[in-house]
């Protein structure tokens, strides 16, 4: 009976300590025969296999976010070295942009002031200019008042003063200086001519041109072939008077015939045709002062 009892309590062992079913796989049917402990072991192991297949879920969960989030970063990285690309090279045009408009501004500046220094030359320029003008025209005015004093006894038919274009204009008439076809001064008409010479002699720095003129009639002699023949030898013969007589120096004095080509009236009537028969002796203030300072710019 002893010898029975102890089988049986081996055995019982034996079925409590049979293998029981791993975890993560799938229980038996039948419970397995144990005691109070063991089941409450088992139920303890049961719960911790249940909470290491949760923590393994959650482990792949975490990995598979990790290795997704890495990912992600490596994307962001890589975008973040294109960027960065991108802004070194915006950067560098940038600063080659910003060089190449300093430059320019500072060639700007520069031509800025080369047009400022030249446009301040030229009212300084232009301001002497004026003055000079104003002193010619000074002249030319107190010319033409001299004139007219020294010529008041000639009649107006047959001289006149007047100023034009910053000149004073001499016209003499025909029958004041010649007779009809000759180019030789007559006495009243060399009066006045010497009268002229007297204010030429005293005003030093005025130039003259005497420009003799015709009408459009025709002329032809053993010695003119034509008016603008004969118109300059008048104008040539009162130079002659100016420089021989009144010692006027020659280099102030130029001669030329405009024959019939610059009537002052119509040539259709007698009284026309006799203003037009004329020599005009232009006065102008020697110009040197405002060529010099045209040269010199």
């Amino acid at each position: 009976m002893k010898l029975h009892f102890m089988l049986v309590a081996l055995a019982g062992a034996m079925v409590s300590c049979a293998p029981i079913h791993q975890c993560g796989t799938p229980a038996p049917e039948k419970k397995p025969m144990m005691t109070k402990r063991t089941e409450a072991i088992y139920k303890e192991r049961n719960q911790l296999c249940s909470d290491l297949a949760t923590e393994r879920t959650t482990t792949a969960d975490l990995r598979d976010q990790n290795e997704s989030r890495q990912k992600e970063i490596e994307k962001k990285n890589a975008e973040l070295a294109q960027k960065q690309v991108q802004y070194d090279q915006l950067m560098s045009e940038s600063m080659n942009n910003a060089a190449k408009f300093d430059a320019t501004l500072k060639q700007k500046a520069a031509e800025l002031n080369e047009k400022e220094k030249l446009l301040t030359e030229r009212e300084k320029a232009l301001a002497e200019m004026k003055a000079i003008i104003a002193r010619q025209d000074s002249i030319t005015q107190r010319l033409n008042d001299i004139l007219r004093n020294a010529l008041l006894g000639f009649n107006s038919d047959e001289l006149q003063v007047e100023i034009k274009n910053g000149k004073v204009y001499v016209s003499m008439s025909d029958k004041l200086l010649f007779k009809s076809g000759s180019a030789t001064v007559e006495p009243k008409g060399k009066e006045a001519i010497k009268l002229l010479g007297d204010v030429l002699g005293k005003n030093t720095d005025i130039d003259v041109l005497i420009e003799g003129h015709t009408d459009n009639i025709p002329i032809k002699t053993a010695v003119y072939k034509d008016n603008w023949d004969l118109s300059v030898a008048r104008a040539t013969d009162i130079v002659r008077v100016l420089t021989n007589e009144m010692k006027i120096d020659p280099k102030r004095l130029t001669a030329s015939g405009k024959g019939e080509f610059m009537p002052r009236t119509t040539n259709e009537t007698a009284e026309g045709r006799a203003r037009n028969r004329r020599t005009e002796i232009i006065l102008s203030p020697k110009l040197d002062e405002i060529m010099q300072l045209l040269g010199g710019k």
